[in-house]
C-alpha cells in the first residue's frame, strides 16, 4: 500500500450545507496546506490548534475558512492533517479540493484514510470495520455495538483467545523442536481442555450473530396469516401511515411490502406478505410462495388471524404449519373490537403468546411492541457481552472453529504432533483475519471500497 504520497477528500455529505470539510492526511500535508491558507502558516504552528484564514489559489480568494492542525502520531491516520472547514457550498468544496490537488495532493480514495489509520496501527481490522458500521448505525443499539467495538472492547476479546491460542502452539511447537527426546510440554488432557476453552469462547461468539445481524441488518419481522385476517391493516397501524392496500377482497396483497419500524432502540423490518391459504390463481400462488419463503428467513413472524372468524385449534393448526422455530412467533388476535375481550381470552388461553389488538382502531399495539422488544432482548445478550455483527467475522470464527475440532480429533486419535500444529495454525490464522495480522491487498480494497470518500 503506498503510504508516501498525501491525500484530500471531501469528508462531509455532498450537497448544500452551512459548512464543508474537505481532509488532507499525508508527509506533505502542512506543506501543501502552506501553499493555499494565508495568513498563518500552518507548518510553523502548534498541533490541534484551529486557524481562521483564506484558501486561496494563485491571488485570487476562493472562501474564508478555519484549519484546524494535527500532527502525527497523534492524528486520525497518524499522519500529518489539516482539516479545512469552509462555506457548505458545493462550488466552493468542489474547488478547495480542486486546489489542494494541484498543489500537490491526489483525491483519496474510498474508505483511504481509515486504511491508513489500519496500515499505520492506530486501529486494528476490526476497529476499521466498526468505523464504517458506526457511520451505518440508524438505531440505538447498532450504534452502542459499533461504538463498543470501535472503542476495542470487541477486539481485546479476540486478542485475548488469539494468545491463548498461541501459548497453546508454543507448546507444541516446542515439542516438536525437542522431538528426538521425546519430551511432552503439557499433557494431552490438558491441550484438549484448553483447545476445548477456545471452542466454548468461539461457539459463544458465532451464536451471538443472530442477534449481532439481526441489530446490523433490522429485525427480520414477517406478518403472516390467512386472507382477511387484517395484516395489511396492522402493518399500516404500526406505521402509522397508510403504506399497505387494504380491502375487504381476499388474496388483495399479492407480494411482500417491507418497511422499517425503530421501537426501543431497536431497528425492526416488518414484511406483509400475501394471505396464506391455497391459492387460486399463479400470481396469488407465487405471492404465497414468497410468504412462505419471507417466514423462513425470519427472526420474527406476526401470526396474525380473525379472532370472530377462527377457533383456537385453527390457529393452533395454522402455527403447526408455520415454517418456523418454536419462541420466534407470535400470535396476533386481530378485530377484537368485534367481541368480547373476555371470552376471547378464554377461548384462545391455549395459545402463547398472544396479543389481542384492534388495528383499526389501533387497540393493542401497544402491548404489541412491547412483546416485540421483549421477544428481541430475551433471545439477545446483554449490553456487556461481545456481540458479532460482521459476515467476514462469522466466516472466520466458523473456520477456526472447525480447526479446534480437528485439534480435538486428533489429540482423541493421538495423530502426530505436525498435524495437531498445523490444525492449530489454521484456527490461528482464521482468528488473525478478523483483526487484521493476517491480510491481503485483495481483502483490504474489498473492505474498505464500502467506505465512503473521505473516511
Amino acid at each position: 500500500m503506498e503510504l508516501s504520497d498525501t491525500i484530500a477528500a471531501l469528508a462531509t455529505p455532498e450537497g448544500v450545507g452551512a459548512l464543508a470539510v474537505v481532509r488532507l492526511s499525508g508527509p506533505q500535508a502542512l506543506a501543501i496546506a502552506d501553499r493555499v491558507f494565508r495568513p498563518a502558516q500552518l507548518s510553523a504552528v502548534p498541533p490541534n490548534t484551529a486557524h481562521v484564514g483564506w484558501i486561496h489559489q494563485k491571488g485570487n480568494v476562493i472562501d474564508e475558512a478555519v484549519a484546524v492542525v494535527y500532527r502525527a502520531p497523534r492524528s486520525y491516520t497518524r499522519e500529518d492533517v489539516v482539516e479545512f472547514s469552509v462555506h457548505g457550498s458545493p462550488y466552493i468544496a468542489r474547488r478547495v479540493l480542486e486546489v489542494l490537488i494541484d498543489a500537490g495532493a491526489r483525491p483519496a480514495r474510498a474508505g483511504e484514510f481509515t486504511l491508513r489509520a489500519f496500515l499505520n496501527g492506530r486501529i486494528d481490522l476490526a476497529q476499521a470495520e466498526a468505523v464504517a458500521d458506526l457511520i451505518a448505525a440508524d438505531s440505538e443499539a447498532a450504534h452502542r455495538y459499533a461504538l463498543q467495538q470501535l472503542r476495542g472492547g470487541y477486539s481485546a476479546r479476540f486478542k485475548e483467545l488469539h494468545d491463548r491460542l498461541v501459548q497453546l502452539a508454543a507448546l507444541l511447537e516446542l515439542e516438536l523442536d525437542f522431538s528426538e527426546e521425546d519430551v511432552a510440554f503439557a499433557s494431552r488432557a490438558e491441550l484438549h481442555a484448553l483447545t476445548q476453552q477456545g471452542l466454548n469462547q468461539i461457539q459463544e461468539l458465532i451464536d451471538s450473530f443472530r442477534w449481532g445481524n439481526a441489530v446490523r441488518q433490522g429485525v427480520m419481522t414477517t406478518i403472516a396469516g390467512r386472507p382477511n385476517a387484517g395484516k395489511s391493516t396492522l402493518l399500516n397501524a404500526l406505521l402509522q401511515e397508510d403504506r399497505a392496500i387494504v380491502s375487504d377482497i381476499p388474496g388483495t396483497t399479492r407480494d411482500t411490502v417491507e418497511e422499517p419500524l425503530i421501537l426501543d432502540g431497536i431497528r425492526f423490518r416488518l414484511i406483509d406478505t400475501a394471505g396464506l391459504r391455497q391459492a387460486t390463481d399463479q400470481i396469488e400462488r407465487t405471492g404465497v410462495q414468497r410468504a412462505l419463503g419471507k417466514i423462513q428467513q425470519s427472526s420474527i413472524v406476526l401470526y396474525v388471524f380473525d379472532v370472530t372468524a377462527l377457533k383456537a385449534q385453527d390457529v393452533l393448526n395454522d402455527l403447526k404449519q408455520l415454517p418456523v422455530e418454536s419462541g420466534q412467533c407470535i400470535a396476533v388476535g386481530n378485530k377484537i373490537d368485534l367481541a368480547d375481550v373476555s371470552a376471547v381470552r378464554t377461548s384462545f388461553s391455549s395459545i402463547a403468546p398472544l396479543v389481542l389488538v384492534s388495528a383499526q382502531r389501533g387497540t393493542g399495539l401497544e402491548e404489541l411492541k412491547s412483546e416485540l422488544v421483549r421477544l428481541v432482548r430475551s433471545g439477545s445478550v446483554s449490553g456487556e457481552q461481545i456481540v458479532v455483527t460482521n459476515v467476514r467475522h462469522i466466516a472466520a470464527l466458523q473456520r477456526a472453529a472447525a480447526a479446534l475440532q480437528q485439534v480435538q480429533e486428533g489429540l482423541k486419535e493421538n495423530r502426530t504432533k505436525e498435524l495437531i500444529a498445523a490444525d492449530l495454525r489454521q484456527a490461528l490464522h482464521a482468528l488473525g483475519e478478523i483483526l487484521g495480522k493476517v491480510t491481503s491487498e485483495d481483502m483490504l480494497d474489498y473492505i474498505f471500497s464500502h467506505f465512503c470518500i473521505g473516511k
